[in-house]
């Protein structure tokens, strides 16, 4: 059996230290707020997505949500859009947006004349504060908007476990 001299040990080591440092470093990068958060263009980016490039109006939908949030984790959200909900005139589909979160679509509701009305409250985790966006398509193929704002004082979607 050959005995490792100090040369080899020596550099050994120093490749796991570099190893190990370069992992921290990923991990630095991994976990910067410049990448954790989104962006608002991203949000922006899912709004064309969401909306195919067509007009969005403003009005009809009502964003409720807390002006100010204690922790990001369950952030009661109401939207609710001015529809008859008849065969003829009813809204489709309803998407939030969110600007500082890391996937900025929040979620999405389907909706149908036998729905009855166009109102969803639920919860939801916010990473910061940040406006949220409702983008309401109707079934004729318009887009409805509206927004609220929000100051998170202890953000969610960022921890670690």
């Amino acid at each position: 059996m050959i005995e490792p001299t100090l040369a080899h040990q020596t550099s050994r080591r120093n490749w796991f230290k570099q190893l190990q440092n370069l992992g921290v470093l990923a991990l630095g990068v991994w976990f910067s707020p410049l990448t954790v958060f989104a962006k608002k263009e991203d949000a922006a980016k899912a709004i064309q997505e969401i909306t195919g490039g067509k007009l969005v109006q403003d009005g009809k939908v009502n964003l409720v949500i807390p002006p100010l949030v204690e922790n990001g984790n369950l952030v009661v959200l109401k939207v609710s859009v001015d529809s008859p909900m008849t065969a003829n005139d009813y809204v489709k589909v309803i998407h939030v947006i969110a600007e500082g979160n890391p996937l900025p679509n929040i979620f999405t509701a389907y909706l149908s004349p036998r729905s009855g009305s166009a109102t969803i409250t639920t919860r939801v985790r916010l990473a910061d504060s940040q406006t949220v966006w409702a983008i309401a398509q109707m079934n004729n193929g318009s887009f409805y908007r509206g927004s609220a704002e929000t100051l998170v004082t202890l953000s969610a979607c960022t921890e670690l476990v």
